[in-house]
């Protein structure tokens, strides 16, 4: 019928073409092309959706149309979109705002700022999970409460390298602690990594420590007078030097890169200082680059000079990245943030590097800050550890506007791949010198979460900020915030779908999906697994488990290594031997701390053989008591 029923509609799309149904467009169902048994399904499903409330609460037909067997369950429930499964498609029929008086009292109690997947629905479109979220109450106002699944990577600098300042940020939500080391000698970071373990060792608490290489960036040399910037005019000519000891002058100055002039072509754009100085070229000489200023700016020195869309001819590691690894595997940091990668091969050199000097446990997270990185993407995730979405450099090489749509992509193909991904800079930028961030800057924190990233990451904020507690303390907030209506679902689903093609060498990770599936289905409060090198823990939370994982381990790196993992909460065993009794400890210690209570499910994924590195192929259920 044209006019829409008093207390509902039905929503389907045919598409013969597909011989499939799905939720895609809108359309009555008095005006579908199907055939007449397929119609008589539908017509007696609308019946009972438009049934009064003591209809049994399931009804299952079954019935042939040109589709073949079509299978169809649906549950009569009072709530906005009411769920049914066809061809073991999952799709929803979308109440009518006029429903009845007694539907609508009971669809309001069960409302509250919870997405579908969270109350027991099924996966929802974008759409429908947002629609979802409800502000008519006070209390929906109220700060979230409970633990936060993201990770949180922060800086440290001069303002928080005491012991005193470090034990606050791992109090306010601090899993990994960064060094960047262009700046700082290696008796400061010496200092730094210091104080850290002081503070883990008064505290009983655990962070992970990542070094972050400097790379082969490409600065400006010393200016004429260092003590003051030089005031460059639009339209005037500034030559750049490729001899860095040349010092600067109206005219132009000497810069670190020594193929300048053979990587740049006529009319190519030259950004500085994060490219507050736009130059294009209009000459060059083997030993000189004449550009025309474009834009109005004070130049300093030692700025840092990018070439958006040319390919650079620098080494993966310099000299000094060198030295700086060889420090870092003396010190035993946990990860190495390589930056500028813009091949595989760079990451390999890096990791043949770490291995020459002891560091082969050391993980690598590639930074992309370049066009070339964007393009080699997939070649250099294959040999990483993990990604950082550096948007800073990156903002600067692309163009601006390309960078959101950079980081859905490196975020989504890190999430099919089961590697972590850190999405950084400028997250809180504001807060450097402001009590509260920009609005704009909490919702791209929230975006960010959204997007599927593990972990966020503050830089200036908690290096050199006068409110780095209160930096780390608001981006806990809102990652809180945006976790209680987030919905994985949808890319659970896409996951398990590229999982299904997984040859039989790949036991551990059908172990570790079908965990997570069972944890979605029976409403799991835990994930317990138990893992030597992390690597069930990692294919567990890259099924995204509203769960929390809680990951018992021997081995005290693989726990801090475990920090950059979403929802994963590290513990340190004495042994791996034994699983029953140490399965027990666990369960105890996770209602200790409020993962679950008495009366909860868990599902444990283990191994047969204890010990054994690789050996999970063990899928269990327990109820907690």
């Amino acid at each position: 019928s044209p006019t829409v029923p008093p207390t509902g509609t039905l929503l389907l799309l045919h598409e013969p073409d597909q011989q499939r149904v799905k939720p895609r467009t809108v359309v009555s169902i008095g005006r579908m092309k199907m055939s007449a048994s397929m119609r008589t399904i539908i017509f007696v499903a609308f019946l009972a959706l438009a049934a009064s409330a003591a209809m049994p609460s399931t009804l299952s037909l079954s019935g042939r149309s040109s589709m073949g067997r079509t299978n169809l369950l649906l549950r009569n429930r009072a709530e906005s979109a009411t769920r049914f499964t066809m061809n073991e498609q999952e799709f929803f029929v979308q109440n009518h705002p006029y429903m009845p008086p007694h539907m609508a009292e009971r669809a309001g109690e069960e409302e509250g700022l919870h997405c579908l997947r969270i109350k027991g629905g099924s996966s929802g479109t974008a759409l429908e999970n947002n629609l979802s979220i409800n502000f008519r109450d006070n209390a929906a106002f109220a700060p979230a409460r409970g633990a936060v699944h993201s990770k949180f990577i922060c800086t440290l600098g001069p303002k928080t390298q005491s012991v005193e300042m470090v034990t606050k940020l791992i109090e306010a939500g601090m899993n990994v602690a960064r060094m960047n080391f262009s700046h700082g000698d290696h008796e400061y970071h010496a200092k730094t990594i210091a104080n850290i373990r002081t503070s883990l060792a008064k505290s009983k608490r655990m962070c992970a420590i990542l070094l972050d290489t400097k790379g082969p960036e490409i600065r400006t040399g010393m200016l004429e007078d260092s003590t003051q910037d030089l005031q460059l005019e639009a339209g005037q000519d500034f030559t750049l030097y490729t001899d860095w000891d040349r010092p600067g002058n109206k005219d132009g100055v000497g810069q670190s890169y020594v193929s300048l002039p053979q990587s740049l072509e006529i009319g190519d754009t030259i950004l500085i200082d994060d490219g507050l100085i736009s130059l294009t070229v209009q000459s060059k000489t083997e030993t000189s680059v004449t550009c025309k200023v474009i834009n109005s700016g004070l130049l300093g020195s030692k700025k840092g000079v990018n070439l958006p869309g040319c390919k650079i001819d620098l080494p993966a590691l310099t000299e000094k990245d060198k030295s700086d690894l060889k420090f870092g595997c003396e010190q035993g940091v946990d990860f190495v943030a390589a930056s500028f990668i813009r091949k595989a091969e760079d990451v390999t050199h890096i990791r043949e590097h770490l291995d020459a000097n002891g560091g082969t446990r050391i993980k690598i997270i590639s930074k992309i800050e370049n066009q070339e990185g964007l393009q080699n993407f997939d070649d250099i995730l294959a040999l990483s550890d993990g990604i950082m979405v550096a948007r800073g450099d990156l903002g600067v090489e692309i163009p601006g506007e390309k960078v959101a749509l950079a980081q859905k992509m490196m975020i989504s193909k890190c999430n099919i791949a089961g590697k972590s991904v850190i999405t950084a800079t400028q997250m809180l930028d504001s807060m450097i010198n402001n009590p509260r961030p920009t609005r704009a800057e909490t919702t791209d924190v929230a975006n960010a979460v959204f997007d599927g990233t593990d972990c966020v990451m503050l830089s200036g904020e908690t290096a050199k900020g006068k409110y780095p507690v209160q930096s780390i303390e608001t981006m806990v907030s809102i990652c809180r915030e945006a976790e209680k209506v987030v919905d994985h679902t949808q890319t659970f689903a896409a996951l398990r779908a590229y999982a299904k093609n997984l040859g039989p060498e790949m036991i551990n990770e059908a172990i570790a999906s079908s965990a997570v599936k069972t944890a979605f289905d029976l409403r799991a409060s835990l994930v317990l697994c138990l893992t030597e090198t992390g690597r069930t823990a990692r294919l567990v939370c890259k099924y995204k488990p509203m769960a929390p994982v809680l990951c018992a381990t021997s081995d005290e790196q693989v726990a801090r290594q475990c920090l950059i993992l979403r929802g994963c909460y590290p513990m340190v065993v004495g042994s791996m031997v034994g699983s029953a009794s140490l399965i027990a400890r666990c369960l105890a210690t996770a209602k200790v701390n409020g993962l679950c209570k008495v009366g909860d499910v868990c599902v444990v994924i283990s191994g047969m053989k204890e010990g054994v590195s690789g050996g999970t192929n063990v899928l269990r259920v327990l109820k907690i008591e």
